[in-house]
């Protein structure tokens, strides 16, 4: 494991130094001046325009996650693919796989007429 950077508690004068000249406001109407001059400099966008900005990005990624949203409540509400029932005419031509159930059948169908 690293040790970490040691760490002076002491002050640092030239920090210190330039600290106390940047926010010195020695003259406070030239002071205040100075920084309402500074904060008009300042442009701040509207919400609305930092939502617009946002807005192709926030509408493209809300049609990807719905998107695979769908195909995965689709795959998992699908379950597995359902066997192919034969029609009527394919039972009909098919030979049976048991003639003597057929024929039983047809005879017992016959028989109670």
């Amino acid at each position: 494991m690293k040790d970490p950077l040691p760490f002076d508690h002491r002050a640092d004068p030239a920090l210190g130094k330039a600290l106390r000249e940047a926010l010195d406001p020695g003259d406070a109407g030239a002071f205040t001046a100075r920084v309402m001059a500074l904060a008009g400099q300042v442009r701040v966008p509207s919400w609305d325009a930092v939502l617009a900005r946002w807005a192709r990005t926030g509408v493209a990624a809300a049609v990807v996650v719905s998107l695979a949203a769908g195909y995965l409540v689709g795959r998992a509400t699908a379950g597995p693919p359902a066997a192919v029932r034969p029609t009527v005419s394919d039972v009909l031509i098919a030979p049976p796989a048991h003639p003597g159930e057929v024929e039983v059948v047809l005879a017992s169908v016959i028989g109670n007429n």
